[in-house]
């Protein structure tokens, strides 16, 4: 039998909603979407996404997603009104659990096909007619993925880290030691030039700071600044971001681009900008410094370069498990690169809350770091 339709079960987690459909071997011309009141927003997120892709879609209203011999009934009646000669399967995965008992039981009686996408494994699995697995295709992409979340993507980066800034951002962090100490000076100098001209003072001389002065000619090396007697200027608003600390990030994602073959990673960007609004509430705007997907799961990096306080500390992986869950779902993972170094109780909360950390002298082997985090999925 072909199958040109499948009906998914609208839920708070949807991307096993996505996957077959982005797969070729499965993909639909039409989705029927059994949507409860409450998951409206994530259905025309869903629908945002299949449209464009030339795949029609149909909602199919349930008024209690509890009421499994209601939605079994009208299942069964679309079925058998819409769908008589087949060609229609059920992507069993989503809903509450009721929701996918009756619907499984409804397409069971009408002897039609059911799948169910493993969660973890990124894999298809038959369960009637019984027949080999499938493993999907990795073809989501960061903005479908934070989409179907209901964050669409304002802007994002893709763009490649040019030799020169890679070359420095290496130099930083092999002679950690060296420049540890006075890195907080430049980010602070580049705070200060916040202005039109993008330019500030360097109050200390190249005697009495001579690692100060070593990092700046580095960075003007690299192309980001000039630096006239005293005077520091930067290029662009850009390169002040990247000397403010910028410079973390930009290192962390060339690592992941140059990774994006060797582990599989099927999108990469930095940069995310966000924009997510629920039914009558303001805009929240959030922002992703690192996002990839690599086996159709997300995965969120943040890089701080700033020395924090404990509670800071705090607040940051607060808000990376936050941004996770909201954005990634079950199976969202998340990342902290810090320049410095976290206290005990700091690690303890990361690994309470699942937050793989990279922190001080660790980030001169960041590569294999994220290598290992990339390859070992939990």
């Amino acid at each position: 039998m072909t199958i040109t339709t499948h009906l998914i079960l609208v839920s708070a987690q949807p991307i096993p909603n996505l996957t077959p459909i982005f797969d070729d071997t499965l993909r639909p011309k039409k989705v029927v979407m059994l949507v409860s009141a409450n998951m409206l927003e994530r259905s025309n997120a869903l629908e945002n996404i299949f449209k464009p892709r030339g795949i029609s879609v149909e909602r199919f209203l349930i008024k209690d997603p509890w009421d499994a011999d209601r939605i079994r009934e009208q299942v069964e009646d679309l079925l058998l009104t819409q769908y008589p000669e087949g060609g229609i399967a059920l992507n069993a995965t989503g809903g509450t659990k009721l929701m996918s008992i009756a619907a499984y039981q409804a397409f069971s009686s009408c002897q039609l096909p059911v799948f169910y996408v493993h969660p973890e494994h990124d894999r298809l699995i038959w369960l009637a007619p019984k027949q080999p697995d499938v493993d999907l295709s990795d073809r989501l992409k960061l903005e479908d993925y934070l989409m179907a979340y209901g964050s669409p993507v304002d802007t994002l980066d893709r763009t490649g880290v040019k030799e020169p800034l890679r070359q420095l951002t290496q130099q930083l962090l092999t002679d950690y030691d060296r420049y540890a100490g006075e890195l907080g000076t430049l980010n602070y100098l580049a705070l200060k030039a916040d202005n039109p001209q993008l330019t500030t003072e360097i109050e200390a001389g190249p005697q009495s700071k001579p690692l100060l002065w070593e990092l700046l000619e580095r960075f003007e090396a690299a192309g980001l600044c000039n630096i006239k007697g005293h005077s520091l200027c930067f290029v662009d608003e850009n390169a002040r971001f990247t000397t403010n600390g910028g410079w973390l990030e930009m290192h962390t994602y060339a690592l992941c681009l140059n990774l994006k073959k060797i582990v599989g990673i099927q999108d990469v960007a930095c940069n995310i900008n966000l924009k997510r609004q629920a039914a009558g509430r303001a805009v929240v705007k959030n922002e992703i410094d690192i996002g990839l997907i690599k086996a159709n799961r997300l995965h969120l990096i943040e890089c701080k370069t700033q020395r924090f306080k404990e509670d800071k500390d705090a607040d940051v992986l607060y808000k990376l498990d936050s941004l996770r869950d909201l954005m990634g779902g079950l199976q969202g993972r998340a990342l902290l690169v810090s320049f410095n170094h976290l206290d005990k109780s700091s690690r303890a909360r990361a690994k309470e809350l699942n937050i793989e950390l990279c922190c001080g002298t660790e980030l001169k082997n960041l590569q294999q770091h994220l290598q290992r985090w990339l390859t070992n999925e939990r």
